[in-house]
């Protein structure tokens, strides 16, 4: 067993030694890069303390050995660090520029020793020389091969025991950094020996009696007594992470893995992170009374030696990788890229053509501005209301899979604390810690909440703060601190009595306070209404997916959800601005949509028309513009923005008033009328008012025709100005 240990260590310290790569320099020269051996070289120097070591390098060197590591990790932690121990004196240069408290105290210690009488260092007993922990200053860590791949927490099992595993899921918990003793140091008060006791574990039981030569001698009996500035401590972080909601089977219940960070591997990932870690999996070994009452059951942890942030749906981009950016820019520059994206969103339900256009501007959201210190949150917030069987819960459930980060919950089985924080007592501490709620975990991602009706009042007032401000405010048992929860919320909800009653107002059919129907972007109502034709291609399309199990053929394709998401993440990465040539087309607009809701006989409308209104225009414009992947918000965004407002608020007002709807001519005609000053309009702008209220250019058309022909107005002939008659 001794050979073959010796035998291992060279093997590790030849690899750390002569393992290279091969660059490519100019004109076609190949240099030899020395990846290790420079890497010893700043462990040497003190510039850097982590050495994270590639098993894809040692398989390419060494198939076996990198089998073995995988294998008995543990074990290799040991040999690498031996065959560094014996290789860092070659690579240092010279003297240490910065010497640590550590590095003095043992030069000081050992010219303590160099004065007394000499003493051979074989008589000595193990515990009274240095140990390895406290001269090392550097950190050895293993990084899994690359065609490995990550278990879901599920899969984690006996088998696994000491053997090098990469996990992935959602941090739901972390401690804060603390100091873990690594080597503890002791004086003896009698000899002024000093004892060294290395500690592999989390718990240690202390030395009291001096061990070295002279106190056995003499009999003196003397005391040990811990000295903290001798003693080694690293940095300590524990999280806890729990498997994907895609990865949990039906009826069970996530599953969750305490992860163990030391070192650099602290600070690594935060609450809601979608993290993959890479560690030893170990048996958590008790103590006391908790071992005679668990018996032969121990609990487990991984000992983290990698951890890196990914995205939600990284695994399965990663399998099918298939559109490059190129590709993904010509896509953008189709004529018609808008409406191909909405219709893919959800294919197989069908209709809500607008519904879709607005939740796809929900995923992209718009640019976050932070003047002076105050933010003004990019994030758009969506209400879908309306009667039982639309398919909300449906566009829910789309919306939180193809998220980055997503979470999604319902109003009844969800508390304020569930949705913000709450306060915990950490098992590993004693101390109260902050665990992230939904909106917490869904940070700078998209929450999507079902059944928001039937939410409790006191929880719902949790909401309030997330939905503006986009932060969590926690004053709870001694901890005051604000969380980051930059999220787009999703809601929908139910009439509070069966079928919506258009007769009604929104509040009075949902009975949420208007404080937070103000804070949501776009409120759409989504109503069951009797239409012969429109049930008929309702039902033709339910049966088809029925029997079919996919979307009926449409006149384009629908983009597959993989695409989806990389267009989404590339829109992302824009900010647009908008230029001063659309600041007063924009606040014109404004101050017409209030003018409107004050001159409008119907009350419950002054509820939506606020300055939170304008804010929405510039957020749905700059969503527009990052769809687009411009960097410059045009005036048909502005346009497109004010219609899917202008459709959102027709959704909830249409039949209000019980009588027949207004026809698209005559409303066009009423509006040109209004917006004319004198007798006379330019055509152009008219055009611009009319499309920015819902209407389509083909209508517009169709009434410039209908009231010319009745003589009521006429048009140049460069139709260029409107005047009316009358």
């Amino acid at each position: 067993m001794e050979d073959h240990f010796e035998e291992d260590r060279e093997t590790c310290r030849k690899f750390l030694t002569d393992f290279y790569q091969e660059h490519v320099v100019g004109r076609g020269r190949k240099r030899k890069v020395f990846k290790y051996a420079d890497q010893l070289t700043k462990l040497a120097n003190r510039e850097e303390v982590a050495m994270t070591i590639d098993l894809d390098d040692v398989a390419e060197d060494d198939q076996d050995l990198a089998d073995r590591i995988a294998q008995n990790t543990k074990r290799y932690v040991r040999l690498f660090e031996d065959a560094v121990d014996e290789l860092l004196p070659q690579y240092r240069s010279g003297e240490l520029a910065h010497k640590d408290i550590l590095d003095v105290y043992i030069e000081h210690r050992l010219l303590v020793e160099s004065r007394r009488a000499p003493e051979r260092e074989g008589d000595r007993d193990p515990r009274n020389r240095y140990p390895p922990e406290l001269l090392r200053r550097y950190e050895i860590y293993f990084r899994h091969m690359s065609a490995v791949k990550a278990l879901s927490i599920r899969k984690v099992k006996a088998d696994n025991i000491g053997k090098l595993v990469t996990v992935r899921g959602i941090v739901t918990r972390s401690t804060e950094v603390k100091p873990m003793m690594k080597v503890a140091t002791y004086t003896c008060d009698q000899c002024g020996a000093e004892t060294y006791q290395p500690i592999g574990g989390p718990t240690f039981m202390p030395l009291f009696l001096c061990p070295s030569q002279e106190c056995q001698t003499n009999r003196s009996g003397g005391r040990l007594y811990l000295q903290t500035r001798g003693s080694k401590f690293v940095k300590f972080q524990e999280l806890r992470i729990q498997e994907h909601s895609d990865q949990v089977p039906v009826g069970n219940i996530p599953r969750s893995m305490t992860v163990y960070c030391r070192g650099e591997v602290t600070r690594q990932a935060a609450p809601g992170d979608h993290v993959c870690v890479t560690g030893v999996f170990l048996p958590r070994m008790k103590t006391g009374f908790r071992q005679l009452v668990s018996g032969l059951l121990s609990d487990t942890f991984l000992d983290a030696h990698c951890v890196w942030k990914v995205k939600k749906t990284d695994e399965t981009e990663a399998a099918s990788d298939t559109l490059t950016d190129a590709e993904v820019q010509a896509l953008s520059e189709e004529p018609d890229f808008y409406e191909k994206l909405a219709y893919s969103l959800a294919p197989e339900i069908y209709g809500h053509e607008d519904v879709k256009k607005a939740l796809l501007l929900l995923l992209v959201s718009g640019v976050d501005r932070n003047p002076h210190g105050m933010r003004i949150r990019g994030n758009i917030n969506i209400l879908l209301m309306g009667d039982p069987g639309v398919a909300k819960s449906q566009l829910l459930t789309y919306i939180d899979r193809l998220a980055p980060r997503g979470q999604y919950t319902t109003g009844r089985g969800s508390s304020g604390v569930g949705l913000t924080a709450s306060v915990m007592k950490d098992p590993v501490t004693n101390e109260m810690v902050l665990e992230g709620g939904a909106l917490v975990l869904a940070d700078q991602g998209v929450c999507c909440i079902d059944e928001f009706d039937k939410m409790m009042d006191a929880d719902r007032t949790s909401i309030h703060e997330v939905m503006e401000q986009q932060t969590v405010s926690i004053a709870k048992a001694g901890i005051m601190t604000t969380l980051n929860a930059r999220v787009s919320i999703l809601a929908a909800a139910n009439p509070a009595y069966g079928r919506y009653n258009p007769k009604k107002s929104a509040e009075a059919n949902i009975q949420l306070p208007a404080a937070l129907l103000s804070r949501f972007d776009l409120l759409w109502l989504i109503q069951d209404k009797p239409d012969a034709e429109n049930d008929l291609r309702l039902a033709q399309h339910i049966t088809y997916v029925h029997q079919n199990s996919v979307q009926p053929p449409a006149h384009f394709e629908p983009l597959d959800m993989k695409v989806m998401s990389r267009y989404i993440a590339l829109c992302k990465t824009k900010e647009p601005a908008i230029p001063e040539a659309l600041t007063d087309y924009i606040t014109g607009a404004y101050v017409e949509m209030r003018k409107e809701a004050r001159n409008e006989q119907n009350y419950f409308n002054n509820t939506y028309i606020s300055p939170r209104t304008l804010l929405t225009i510039l957020r749905l414009s700059t969503a527009l513009a990052r769809l687009r992947l411009a960097d410059v918000v045009e005036r048909e965004d502005v346009n497109e923005a004010m219609r899917l407002m202008e459709m959102s608020k027709y959704s909830l007002y249409a039949d209000e008033t019980g009588s027949r709807a207004v026809k698209p001519v005559d409303a066009i005609y009423r509006i040109v009328r209004e917006i004319s000053d004198s007798k006379s309009i330019r055509l152009e702008e008219a055009r611009q008012r009319v499309l920015a209220k819902g209407y389509t250019p083909v209508q517009f058309d169709e009434c410039l025709y209908e009231y010319e022909r009745l003589n009521v107005w006429q048009i140049n002939h460069s139709r260029t100005r409107i005047t009316f008659v009358h």
